[in-house]
């Protein structure tokens, strides 16, 4: 089994501390046999940043977040001018890109496993509660080797290995039998697909209705010119005689 590559959503270092640990991740995904990928990191294209996020993501068969502070703010105020006004100190977030990739890997259902910095604002898809398990640590390299995190990742590639990318579906279609295709496709592309089959049939069934009918006509046209050749055949032998 060819490895199993991995989008890996993570902004650009902005520093050693964070980088090391960045590295030790990837580090990790390759003892795995998982190839980790990343725009502007490992891979890159001539594209817009969009389309070369979609499609990476189209040939990878996970994805893992892992979400850094990339702005921090001293101090802040929430909801400003309104009845839940709130005061905010020390608040880190993290890139808008890591919601972007989580929000489109999420659509092609790929297997999720987020990463959090220790101390980042919880917040849309990096919050707890979603359909997938986010894993908040200090950026510390020991943390990659404890039973949680062993136990989440053992899980989270299960699923990676089960999970066909666009590609590889692409290529098993181009192998499997009639059957099988069939057998794969969904409710309802299978109606979708029948319901095309009875227009084609109902539409060649038609056209040979059509065919026969001119056929028809043409016998009957034949048929009705043939007297008319034999009188006029019997004439010209009766003057001849």
């Amino acid at each position: 089994m060819e490895p199993k590559s991995i989008f890996v959503s993570v902004v650009s270092t902005c520093n050693a501390k964070q980088e090391d640990f960045v590295k030790a991740v990837e580090d990790r995904l390759r003892s795995e046999g998982l190839v980790p990928q990343t725009v502007g990191r490992n891979t890159f294209s001539s594209d817009a940043p969009l389309k070369a996020v979609t499609e990476l993501m189209d040939r990878c068969s996970g994805i893992m977040v892992i979400a850094l502070e990339r702005s921090f703010f001293p101090s802040g105020t929430e909801k400003r001018g309104g009845s839940k006004e709130k005061s905010l100190v020390n608040v880190s977030l993290a890139t808008p890109w890591n919601h972007i990739e989580a929000a489109m890997a999420y659509s092609r259902h790929l297997p999720i496993f987020v990463i959090t910095e220790e101390g980042l604002k919880a917040e849309g898809l990096l919050e707890p509660g979603y359909d997938w398990f986010v894993l908040a640590v200090p950026l510390d390299q020991s943390k990659l080797n404890t039973a949680q995190f062993n136990g989440i990742l053992s899980d989270w590639k299960g699923k990676v290995l089960k999970y066909k990318s666009s590609s590889e579906q692409r290529i098993n279609a181009g192998e499997m039998s009639v059957a099988e295709l069939v057998g794969s496709l969904k409710p309802v592309q299978l109606w979708s697909l029948l319901l095309a089959l009875a227009g084609l049939i109902g539409g060649a069934f038609t056209l040979g209705l059509k065919l026969q009918e001119i056929a028809a006509k043409h016998n009957n046209a034949i048929h009705q010119s043939r007297p008319l050749e034999s009188l006029s055949y019997a004439r010209r032998a009766s003057a001849a005689w």
